[in-house]
């Protein structure tokens, strides 16, 4: 069986026991091979990793004792919200693969993987908005994505690229009242 099967396979079973109430993460002292498989069943590129991921940081408990990293700046010091476009929880998500990746000793294994999923997750929030102003929002998460697979972060996103993203939505938005 292939490594990322047996690890999604491990989380999967995991949160299985834990939602039925037969055993609870904290029962035990939770090993590095358990935390490595929960970290990366909620870093994958899927809508199920990302929900996963959510409903246990709304519900942090449970997790405890495996001791993740929550912290987050969102989106550092670009736009959590660039244009009306809600990215701060894939930001938060990201934040959380990175800063526990990293503290795992794993994150250069992974991280193509993590910036992945931040762009997977961007594109879902983007999917959710109208389809006049979507085109920008793409084109935003696009430029999201490429700063953090280029640069690690971002930050590195550039007032331009937001610029260009507001003219995109605009001329969309006109465009759409003129039909």
């Amino acid at each position: 069986m292939s490594r990322r099967l047996t690890t999604l396979l491990a989380a999967g079973t995991i949160a299985l026991l834990t939602a039925i109430g037969v055993a609870t993460p904290a029962a035990a002292a939770v090993s590095r091979e358990q935390k490595l498989a929960v970290l990366s069943s909620w870093t994958q590129t899927s809508a199920s990793s990302y929900t996963a991921w959510n409903s246990a940081r709304v519900n942090r408990a449970p997790w405890t004792e495996y001791a993740f990293d929550w912290s987050t700046d969102y989106c550092s010091s670009s736009p959590d919200n660039p244009l009306g476009f809600n990215f701060s929880l894939s930001c938060y998500r990201h934040d959380f693969g990175y800063r526990n990746h990293k503290a795992m000793g794993i994150f250069p294994a992974n991280k193509s993987r993590l910036d992945s999923a931040f762009y997977a997750d961007l594109k879902r929030v983007c999917a959710t908005y109208n389809t006049v102003v979507r085109p920008a929002c793409y084109s935003l998460a696009w430029t999201y994505y490429q700063a953090v697979s280029v640069f690690g972060s971002v930050a590195a996103v550039q007032q331009s690229d937001l610029d260009r993203a507001a003219r995109m939505k605009t001329d969309a938005e006109r465009a759409a009242a003129r039909h």
